[in-house]
């Protein structure tokens, strides 16, 4: 690394619902020497955090709204429906959207799914937050759809949550501004994609070479005695070319041409 390119710190924002610990843990392992500092933001905010230089770089939810900035998808959520302990929808193991049409479906302004048509019936106004739709759903107002992690972050004793079978899903990136992708971002960017600590950064592991020469081996020893033996070489041409030095299965042959015309 650069000197220009090395921080005191490195930044990293995250998203709720996402858990950044491993990745925060084998980063503290491999640069004791440079702390990483967690800045958690909400979903709508990342993008411009990022570009205000707020982060270094950020688990962000897709899709990145700009071309200023670099993703790597990461992995998809199931989405599932919040409700009530106590509600019907609790006693089977999976929904759909259809099965919620009876239902208000709460939709806070900082929803994550980006749904093209809200199922079920709409309530009188959106919440603002997750939070306030998760408290609605308690108070026997509707249902809400969000990614588990969500569910997981507002767990509730008094609610459970079902999956969406065919409900939009949620995507989970490693963002950064593209302009500043330093050798800290790489080094992240790195541990995210599972390079080890030996791993060269952005350069594919070099191939190993064909074993030629255990191919030749396999053709027996007398064909490695005899030096122009191929490795489809079976022994037995090896051995009648021995003495020779040239002749291969060919000379035999000749031989046994030769013989009804000594006869006549």
């Amino acid at each position: 690394m650069t000197g220009s390119d090395v921080t005191p710190s490195f930044r990293l924002a995250y998203v709720p619902g996402v858990t950044p610990t491993k990745w925060v843990r084998i980063w503290n392992e491999r640069l004791p020497d440079v702390p990483l500092t967690l800045v958690g933001v909400p979903a709508a905010e990342a993008y411009g955090l990022l570009r205000g230089s707020g982060a270094d770089a950020g688990f962000v939810r897709l899709p990145v709204d700009d071309a200023d900035l670099s993703a790597i998808p990461l992995y998809t959520e199931q989405t599932v429906v919040v409700i009530p302990k106590d509600h019907v929808v609790a006693a089977v193991e999976e929904v759909s959207t259809e099965d919620l049409a009876d239902e208000i479906v709460l939709h806070p302004l900082d929803d994550v799914l980006g749904w093209e048509t809200l199922p079920g019936r709409p309530a009188f106004e959106r919440p603002e937050t997750t939070a306030d739709a998760i408290e609605l759903v308690a108070a026997g107002i509707g249902v809400l759809a969000v990614p588990q992690s969500l569910a997981r972050l507002h767990h509730r004793k008094d609610l459970t949550y079902r999956p969406l079978s065919d409900g939009p899903e949620s995507r989970v990136a490693l963002s950064w501004p593209e302009e500043r992708t330093t050798d800290l971002v790489e080094e992240f960017i790195g541990i995210v994609r599972g390079r080890t600590v030996n791993s060269t950064r952005g350069r594919p592991p070099t191939p190993p070479q064909p074993k030629t020469r255990g191919r030749a081996d396999a053709g027996g020893k007398a064909g490695a005695k005899s030096g122009g033996a191929k490795s489809g070489a079976k022994p037995a041409a090896g051995k009648s070319g021995g003495k020779g030095g040239r002749a291969g299965s060919a000379a035999p042959k000749a031989a046994k041409r030769g013989k009804p015309r000594g006869r006549r």
